[in-house]
């Protein structure tokens, strides 16, 4: 229990402390005879993952610190990194509301059952792993056509819909945005250094 916490804590410390490059972590256990040890990968994360983790930041949402899970979920079963977190979203604003265990999709809930997951990160797969197999290779390829069989409410195909465009929008802005500060950072600095010149 420990272990785990202590994983979590450093699956969630770039996100307090880094402003211009935001990590992700993987933890291994690896267990070789009668010696356990720990190894953490550290890898950049996916210019996605950054826009979605700003996205679900706004809701502030659990799953923010799972961005990258969800984008290479995504990349795994060919789906549209938007799709999931959409779901989350209209199931359960974005894993705020959920019945228990890591669900933030509604998957497997019917009335008072539901289907647990063990993580986030667990569900993100699953899920994804899910809709690949279960919906996209039938020719369930978007919201939509998806929403006959994944949800009884005539609307959560517009929900889904809604979020994938909202964020859609929010990723044109942030990056209509990083390269504006990027083409502004010369010219201040160009002028600064005029004016430290007169």
């Amino acid at each position: 229990m420990k272990i785990k916490l202590f994983i979590s804590f450093l699956l969630i410390l770039p996100f307090l402390f880094s402003n211009t490059s935001v990590l992700a972590q993987k933890a291994e256990v690896i267990k070789t005879g009668n010696t356990v040890s720990h190894q953490i990968e550290t890898r950049q994360l996916d210019k996605r993952a950054k826009i979605l983790a700003k996205y679900l930041a706004k809701y502030n949402s659990p799953l923010q610190y799972h961005a990258q899970d969800f984008i290479d979920a995504a990349d795994q079963y060919g789906l549209d990194w938007k799709m999931l977190p959409s779901i989350a979203g209209v199931e359960s604003t974005f894993g705020k509301h959920i019945p228990g265990g890591y669900n933030a999709w509604g998957w497997g809930v019917y009335g008072t059952q539901a289907i647990y997951f063990d993580s986030w990160k667990d569900g993100i797969f699953t899920i994804a792993k899910g809709l690949r197999e279960g919906y996209l290779n039938k020719g369930l390829t978007e919201p939509y056509s998806i929403n006959r069989v994944y949800a009884a409410s005539p609307h959560w195909a517009k929900g889904v819909t809604y979020f994938m465009s909202d964020m859609e929008k929010f990723s044109n802005t942030y990056e209509n945005t990083q390269r504006t500060q990027v083409g502004q950072t010369p010219s201040i600095a160009a002028v600064s250094g005029q004016l430290a010149l007169r």
